[in-house]
Parts: C-alpha cells; sequence; structure tokens
C-alpha cells in the first residue's frame, strides 16, 4: 500500500514551501496536491514578503536568515550551561563559604541529573502533544531560570535545602530545553546543513561551560572587593550568573517569534500528517534502529563524562603531572570539541553516510581509550584524539533521529534518548567511582572500553538493520534526494486528486 501524499509531504524539508497546483502560490483558493482549499488569514500580507521582507536576512526561505536564527538556537542554551557548572567553577568556596560537605556538594550535581531520567521524556512528549515547540521553549526556559534564581538565593541566605530545591527545578528546565533546541534544529535545518548544526550547538555548550570556568573565580573576587563576604559573596555570584540565564530567555522569545513569522510566510504546515498526534503508545512503534541510537547515548558517553569527571586524579597518578597540568590535560576533549565540531557537522552535511562516522567515532574513542590504558606514551595524543573522535560522534548521531522518527515524535524521541542518558550517565559515575576504589584507574579503562564495544555493536547493528530497509541513514545526500524523489514520483503516480 503506496504511503499517503501526507506522510510524504511531512518528511520534506520543513522550510521548503508546498507545491501548488496553481501558478500563483499566493491566490487566494490555491489549490494544494491535497485538494484542500488555502484560505487567507489576516496575516497573509505576509505571505508574499516586500521590501526588507524580501532581502536575505530577513527572508525565512534563506540561508542567512536560518543562520540567523541559529545564532538564537544557540544562545538559547548558553545561559544553562554556563549556569550547570557554577558549582564546580567555585567548589572550594561553595564548601568553605557554606560550610558544605563533599557529599553535600556532590548533591548539587546529583538532584540535576536523578529526576531527569524520567522527567525530560516527559518534557519531550509534552512538546509534541501539548505545549509545540515554541512555547516549550519558553516554559523550560522560564523554569530554568527561576530555578538558578531560588539556587542563588538559598546560597545568598546560607539555606542548602532551598538550594537543592533550585538545583532540582533548574534541571527539569535545562534538560527539557536541550529536546527544545534539537527539534528546533531539525525543524529549521532538516535537508540541510543539519548535521552542521548539532555540531555548532554542542561548541556553544562547550564554549558556556568554559566561559563559566574562566571568569566565575574572578567575579567572585570582584564581588568580594565590594565587601561581601561568606555565603553573601557567593550568593550574589550567582545571581549574577543568572543574568546568562535570563539573556537566554530573552533569545528564546526572539526565536518563537522568528519561527511564528516563518510559519506564516512560507505557509508551513506545522500540525502532523494526516491529524496524527504524539502518544505515548507511538514508543511501541519506533523502529529497531532508534533504539540502538538509544544505547549508544547511554554506552558511547559513559565512556567520556565519568572519565573527564575522575581524570585529573589518573593523570597525577600514571602520568605523574602535577595539578594544574592534570586539570589542562583532562579538559582538552572539550576544548578540540568546542573547535571541531561544527567542522565535522559540516563535513557530514557534505558527505552523509552518518552509520560510517559514527561506527569511526566509536573505533577512534576505543584507540584513545587504550592509548591510556596500556602504554605510558604521551597522554596529550590520547586526549586530542579523544576529543576529535567525541565531535564527530555528536555530529553524526543526534541528527540520525531526525531520519527515523516521523516529525511529530520528535520531542518525545529526544526526550528518550536524554532520560536514556541521564539514567546511565547518574548510574555508571556511581559504579566508576566504586571500580577506582576496589580496582585502580586501570580496570577504570578496561570497563569504559568494555561499554565502547557495546556502542559499537550498537551502531552495527544499525548499519544492517539499515541496509536492509532501503538504507537511507547511510546514503549520501545526493543518494537520499534522489530516493526520496524516485519516492515521491510513484506516490504522485498513485495519488488521485480530490475534485
Amino acid at each position: 500500500m503506496p504511503r499517503s501524499y501526507e506522510e510524504d509531504e511531512a518528511r520534506r524539508p520543513i522550510l521548503e514551501a508546498p507545491e501548488t497546483d496553481s501558478e500563483d502560490p499566493g491566490a487566494v483558493g490555491a489549490a494544494t496536491p491535497r485538494g484542500r482549499i488555502l484560505h487567507r488569514s489576516d496575516d497573509d500580507e505576509l505571505s508574499q514578503p516586500t521590501g526588507c521582507g524580501a532581502s536575505a536576512c530577513c527572508n525565512p526561505s534563506s540561508a542567512v536568515h536560518r543562520f540567523m536564527a541559529l545564532i538564537f538556537m544557540c544562545l538559547v542554551g548558553f545561559g544553562s550551561y554556563f549556569c550547570y557548572d557554577n558549582p564546580g567553577a567555585l567548589q572550594d568556596k561553595f564548601k568553605s563559604d557554606l560550610d558544605l560537605s563533599t557529599t553535600q556538594f556532590v548533591w548539587l550535581y546529583s538532584i540535576y541529573s536523578w529526576p531527569n531520567v524520567i522527567l525530560c521524556f516527559i518534557g519531550g512528549f509534552l512538546i509534541d502533544r501539548v505545549f509545540g515547540i515554541r512555547l516549550g521553549t519558553i516554559i523550560y526556559m522560564f523554569i530554568l531560570l527561576i530555578g538558578q534564581l531560588i539556587f542563588a538565593t538559598g546560597a545568598l541566605i546560607n539555606a542548602f535545602w532551598l538550594m537543592i530545591l533550585g538545583r532540582f527545578l533548574f534541571g527539569i528546565g535545562a534538560e527539557s530545553l536541550a529536546v527544545a533546541q534539537n527539534n528546533y534544529a531539525v525543524l529549521w535545518f532538516k535537508g540541510k546543513e543539519l548535521n552542521m548544526v548539532f555540531g555548532l550547538q554542542l561548541s556553544f555548550a562547550r564554549v558556556g561551560s568554559t566561559v563559566n570556568f574562566l571568569v566565575m573565580v574572578p567575579v567572585y573576587n570582584y564581588v568580594r572587593d565590594l565587601g561581601y563576604t561568606g555565603h553573601q559573596c557567593t550568593g550574589v555570584v550567582l545571581l549574577l550568573a543568572t543574568l546568562t540565564c535570563v539573556m537566554s530567555m530573552l533569545c528564546a522569545l526572539i526565536l518563537g517569534w522568528m519561527d511564528k513569522r516563518a510559519a506564516r510566510i512560507l505557509r508551513r504546515n506545522d500540525n502532523p500528517p494526516n491529524g496524527e498526534v504524539a502518544k505515548l503508545s507511538d514508543i511501541s512503534t519506533f523502529k529497531v534502529s532508534f533504539w540502538m541510537v538509544t544505547v549508544i547515548c547511554v554506552a558511547y558517553y559513559v565512556a567520556i563524562f565519568p572519565f573527564i569527571a575522575l581524570g585529573k586524579v589518573f593523570f597525577m597518578r600514571k602520568f605523574g603531572f602535577t595539578p594544574e597540568d592534570a586539570n589542562t590535560v583532562n579538559s582538552i576533549v572539550y576544548i578540540v570539541a568546542g573547535v571541531a565540531s561544527p567542522v565535522f557537522g559540516l563535513i557530514v552535511d557534505r558527505t552523509g553516510r552518518n552509520v560510517l562516522w559514527v561506527f569511526v567515532s566509536i573505533t577512534v574513542t576505543i584507540f584513545a581509550h587504550g592509548l591510556l590504558a596500556f602504554t605510558f606514551y604521551n597522554p596529550y595524543v590520547a586526549m586530542i584524539t579523544m576529543g576529535m573522535a567525541y565531535s564527530m560522534l555528536a555530529s553524526s548521531l543526534w541528527p540520525l533521529v531526525a531520519l527515523i522518527v516521523p516529525e511529530y515524535q520528535l520531542g518525545t524521541a529526544y526526550g528518550i534518548c536524554q532520560s536514556v542518558q541521564n539514567l546511565g550517565l547518574a548510574v555508571i559515575s556511581m559504579f566508576s567511582g566504586l571500580i577506582v576504589d576496589k580496582g585502580g584507574y586501570f580496570m577504570l579503562e578496561i570497563f569504559f572500553i568494555g561499554w565502547l564495544v557495546v556502542s559499537l555493536l550498537a551502531t552495527i547493528v544499525i548499519w544492517l538493520y539499515d541496509a536492509n530497509n532501503n538504507g537511507t541513514l547511510n546514503m549520501s545526500p545526493k543518494e537520499r534526494e534522489t530516493a526520496a524523489s524516485k519516492l515521491d514520483d510513484r506516490d504522485r503516480a498513485s495519488y488521485a486528486p480530490i475534485d
């Protein structure tokens, strides 16, 4: 049974105006391929941009305008990544000014992760079913902002329970906001520069974290020189950090306005095909390839983030580094990723073959961990290699979801990925500490390599499954375009217009 035309149209690049049988696409009552009549809205004058609206920077169909929107997409998440590591940048200040034990300090991070094992999946579902992407982004950004304000207030009055509440709310907003960012990226760039966009978003995430570590101590010293001391000084510094979340909220509002304008001008149909809406039961219809992507999300990332969290002491013990040098080499993965991610994204956009790139990136990461585990070779080489591989994977893996899952289910799908990743990181981080205590860092490296092998096997499953089901995931862009064109021609041949 041939696919319906609605299903086919839903798989077009989002920012592509639908074709019409009328020579005048702006004509009232022009017939669409669906046989329906388009009626003018009160804002229909925007459907034919004129003057400034027709220029590249104002026309939503132009690359310039899309990349203007991309800047706001990236900045929407800047405040989240900046504020997430505020405690890490001021760890010694937190423990002394607020009289926190190490266990209490770790709670500021764990309370962020554990709720999102469930809540960011629900957040993604709500984007698909209830809020929509524009309202959902603003709501989650608002929750994040309120959470950071409560966290800062808790520090200001030295109320640890209030700080925990703030981090809890901050985590709910931040992880669901990441799902919304992914949806925006697909909405504006599917079929175009999507891999590069995911790479650039990763770069901005790393920039936010890096800027936090660079500026928070100087800001703390400046506030202290103004006469603030103890927990009040820490609270004021965190309130100043909240300004980055205010900036991100403004970007979310601007991006929402840009997206609404683009939908109106391009007559973009944001409704799902055949009037379908996302349902929790849709999870049972997700393909094997999607579930293998979630396996990779866990098995690969647990070999990166927990390793970096424990890496400082590893480099000091095995390679005899000073604490400063150990911090430097331990941060190289993020530094390399910040530079290389958009570059690899652009390469994947040009070459396609996402599954191949994922396979190569995991293989290279296994090699990097092997260097650290079995040799005393300069660790800078292994960490730079790991940073390149990490960038390669992020730029090629996350766009796969948009190629596998229908657009009206993307929020749910990305929410599942975020939830599974949070669960994996929370559990594996605890096990990593136990392994170091019982067996040392060599056994920890073997543990990480084992997880990377699992991710490699999941990639092979995707490759084989895709090869037996039209193979689009591992095609080049030109091959995907040709395959889509043939499918489109076949569907048009079987389509009978409604009189």
